[in-house]
């Protein structure tokens, strides 16, 4: 900094002034650049850990996930909270759990010693969570998931209007039997798309026949399964919607098998655009998408903005999800 100052024929006080961009000080525009161009010349670097213990912000926000580094919506959802955080002039610490309860609670000891401003905990599905009570200490929100008792901020995919717009969708295209293939875990998923497929229905006056709804592990196999259980009812469906795109994987093998072709004999649905699997199929699956990067972007941009707001309601954000079409209705 005295370097800075001589090159610059200011004082080092000056030179602080500027840098730590402190309020109330009349500093001249060309004594503003001067030393910026000393800054540049010099290529000085002010020390942030230094600056972020004078002013207690640090200028860094932790996230912290089960498993979501590891899938293959993890790019978009850490993408989002980064373009987030970046725009907010702040830096991600991001650390992956494991679904490993020790690591986790070390995982925010760590942060919380670091003095990140706040903690974004994410996980790979939504569900209901239990983070260790020490990440209060710190504003945080909840991605893809949430409390039951709602007392913290949580930013959630809308599995009912998804679902909803998904048979609304293949009603739209005439279609009268639609089949549902769901997943057998309980999750808000399971039963929010599962409303979302009776509201649909509902509102074209179309009566819900649980022959249409059949379950399995949400995987291609389950998929495969449910697709050839559905075939054989005596009036088999001319439209399936499928709980996620892995399903939608294996009901193609099965309509294959039937010799069913996609879309001329059977429409076919699915949901949360894996885009590794719906671009590829042939056809292309049209599929509903789960907002991973809205939901990363959501998350800090509210944790930058609200965090330090005291006594507030915490916000229960629920996002769109948006329809991708392609070519399989």
């Amino acid at each position: 900094m005295k370097d800075v100052a001589d090159l610059a024929g200011v004082s080092q006080t000056t030179v602080s002034f500027i840098i730590n961009d402190v309020d109330g000080v009349s500093i001249p525009q060309d004594t503003r650049q001067r030393v910026w161009a000393a800054i540049q010349q010099l290529r000085y670097r002010p020390n942030a850990v230094a600056q972020g213990l004078r002013r207690n912000r640090t200028g860094v926000l932790g996230f912290i996930t089960d498993e979501i580094a590891t899938t293959p919506f993890a790019g978009k959802l850490i993408q989002g909270a980064q373009d987030a955080a970046w725009e907010s002039g702040k830096i991600l610490l991001l650390i992956n759990t494991g679904k490993n309860p020790t690591i986790e609670e070390a995982a925010i000891e760590m942060m919380l010693e670091r003095k990140v401003e706040g903690i974004t905990y994410g996980t790979m599905y939504h569900r209901a969570v239990t983070p260790p009570s020490i990440i209060r200490e710190v504003p945080t929100v909840l991605v893809d998931c949430f409390i039951e008792d709602r007392s913290l901020p949580s930013v959630v995919p809308d599995e009912v209007g998804g679902a909803r717009a998904a048979t609304q969708a293949l009603l739209q295209k005439g279609h009268r039997r639609i089949g549902f293939i769901n997943n057998i875990d309980p999750i808000p998923a399971t039963f929010g798309r599962l409303e979302g497929y009776q509201q649909a229905l509902a509102s074209y006056g179309v009566a819900f026949d649980p022959d249409l709804v059949v379950a399995d592990e949400s995987q291609a196999n389950g998929g495969y399964r449910c697709t050839m259980s559905l075939m054989q009812v005596p009036h088999p469906p001319t439209a399936i919607f499928c709980f996620n795109d892995r399903m939608a994987m294996g009901a193609y093998d099965a309509l294959r098998k039937l010799n069913r072709r996609i879309p001329d004999d059977i429409a076919v649905i699915g949901f949360d655009n894996q885009e590794i699997i719906s671009a590829w199929l042939y056809p292309p699956l049209s599929t509903m998408e789960l907002p991973h990067y809205q939901m990363g972007w959501w998350a800090v941009k509210h944790l930058v903005e609200h965090g330090d707001i005291e006594g507030a309601r915490p916000v229960q954000h629920v996002l769109e999800c948006p329809l991708i079409m392609r070519e399989s209705f």
